[in-house]
């Protein structure tokens, strides 16, 4: 089989197993294997993709019903789109174990399986098809069924917190989509395409001040979805009410849909289309309103709904640097921030089954009562932190190197760099705010592992401290549910993603140098416009 042949397999896999899982919804075990297969399957092609084209330095285009680009859809499958698509099938196919583990302890109330399983492979689809999407539209397609499978998981058990969230969730998300729809409109009417490869080309020969109104209409769509600030107030409120599974899924993998979707238009549509001051002072503003709202939180589940929004100013700001050193260390944190965000919920799911509650005003002595529990917290809660050695630290330091450099004018290779046009005081004020963003991030941690695992459960009645002075509670009150069993496929799940975090550190060489590889390519827009048409652009 060619390597074009795998690729329609990222997106078809799992919606022939949602159409197999829906069928067989009475047989609950032949719905978990179906899924499994299909996801673990996914992430072998994938594996196979990232390393056919990681060999030939340029990727692999698939044109859909053999009707050639532009006048039919192409997927297209570079170095970044195969490193999102390994990333995300591996925290699919965890979370889904997880999940597993969790429904046969609570005999399937938050997750029913003949819902679940469907739907949650219905958006492994929509996540997929956004990667390999080759032109505007299909990627819109990609959106609209991650809202649509989204929605239903976001509101699984029927609860009316999860209804209120999901519908907070849905509307946000239809202005998203009509920002985005209406930017398609716009650019096909200008351009006569939404082929990117080919918009790469004609947009180019558009007024500076209609590239401008195309461009801040695409970003405001992407923004969204990304949570960036000020576009992210809806994350924290919607994200903590799901069950665990897919608070992680949701936190780990779908903002980082609409920051691979940022990086395709900055680098590929609108590649000669400057707006980096704009993203510098977005992505600085991300960093530091998001971790201020981290510290008021005592619920951890909504303190790391808040770390989410702020560790997603850090990828703007090595996309706005738009060199290959701000490139790379932007890929390289988008798969590490991935993997700790989705491994810091699935413990929190631990936390509340084992403890009773998500709050620090109701945690105390987990260290005594569960010591691996404390490991799993620990550990990732210092990667994010950005403590040396972990992947954190050092996909920050190749932020700020990459920062540093393009005040310099300099790659990391001593190369002449792109020349950003952010003044170098702006560059060294996100910097800055970087650092201080990760120091608090911290903090805020810290601070929760002191309260709920170091504190002695004599202490949790009447406990004051400076550290609960400023903290206040989520708004359903934090209320403490019955103390449940923890599976051991949850546990394993767990561990099996802390050990993922620490790979991540342990081959940050070979997944810089591949990250780096991969920005190469993001640097040359013509590198994506000869994928998509061999013999030129029409």
């Amino acid at each position: 089989m060619t390597p074009a042949a795998l690729v329609p397999l990222v997106v078809l896999l799992p919606l022939l197993g949602a159409a197999t899982a829906l069928i067989l919804g009475r047989h609950r075990r032949a719905q978990i294997v179906v899924s499994t297969a299909v996801l673990a399957a996914v992430a072998v092609v994938a594996a196979v993709l990232l390393a056919e084209v990681d060999r030939t330095g340029t990727g692999v285009t698939v044109a859909v019903g053999a009707w050639p680009a532009p006048y039919g859809i192409v997927l297209v499958v570079d170095r970044l789109s195969a490193i999102m698509i390994v990333i995300s099938a591996l925290v699919l196919l965890g979370v889904l174990l997880y999940a597993v583990g969790q429904g046969v302890a609570d005999r399937h109330r938050e997750t029913p399986v003949s819902i679940f399983h469907p739907t949650y492979l219905i958006l492994s689809a929509g996540v997929f098809n956004a990667f390999i999407a080759g032109d505007l539209f299909n990627l819109y397609v990609g959106f609209e069924i991650l809202l649509s499978a989204s929605y239903v998981l976001l509101t699984l058990g029927g609860t009316g917190e999860r209804i209120r969230a999901g519908v907070t969730y849905i509307l946000v998300s239809l202005v998203s989509s009509l920002f985005f729809l209406s930017a398609i409109a716009l650019i096909y009417g200008a351009t006569g395409t939404a082929n990117m490869a080919q918009l790469s080309v004609r947009l180019a020969e558009l007024p500076q001040d209609v590239q401008l109104i195309l461009h801040l209409l695409l970003l405001v769509a992407f923004g969204i979805k990304a949570a960036v600030f000020p576009l992210s107030f809806w994350l924290p409120d919607s994200y903590p009410t799901a069950p665990a599974p897919v608070t992680a899924v949701f936190a780990g993998l779908l903002t980082k849909v609409g920051v691979y979707a940022i990086i395709r238009s900055e680098t590929v549509i609108f590649a000669e289309n400057d707006l980096t001051p704009l993203l510098m002072v977005v992505g600085g503003l991300t960093m530091l309103i998001g971790i201020l709202g981290a510290l008021t939180q005592a619920d951890i589940k909504r303190l790391l709904s808040f770390t989410l929004v702020s560790h997603i100013g850090y990828m703007i700001f090595g996309i706005a640097l738009a060199s290959v050193a701000g490139l790379a260390a932007t890929v390289y944190y988008v798969v590490h921030h991935i993997t700790v965000q989705t491994t810091l919920f699935l413990t929190t799911g631990l936390i509340e089954r084992f403890g009773g509650a998500t709050s620090i005003n109701r945690l105390a002595g987990l260290l005594a009562a569960s010591p691996p529990l404390a490991i799993l917290f620990f550990v990732p809660a210092l990667n994010l932190g950005g403590i040396p050695p972990f992947s954190g630290f050092l996909g920050k330091v190749g932020l700020f190197v990459a920062g540093a450099d393009a005040v310099g004018g300099t790659d990391a290779a001593g190369e002449i760099g792109p020349g950003t046009s952010a003044p170098a005081w702006l560059i060294w004020t996100v910097i800055a705010v970087g650092a201080l963003t990760s120091l608090i991030t911290l903090y805020a941690l810290a601070r929760f592992w002191n309260m709920a695992f170091w504190r002695g459960r004599d202490e949790l009645t009447g406990y004051e401290s400076v550290l609960l002075s400023s903290v206040q509670e989520a708004p359903d009150g934090g209320v403490v549910t019955a103390t449940r069993t923890t599976p051991w496929l949850m546990v394993g799940v767990t561990t099996g993603m802390v050990v993922l975090t620490l790979l991540l550190t342990v081959f940050a060489g070979p997944l810089f140098d591949l990250a780096g590889r991969a920005a190469e390519n993001l640097r040359d827009p013509s590198v994506y416009v000869s994928l998509v048409f061999p013999g030129g652009v029409g």
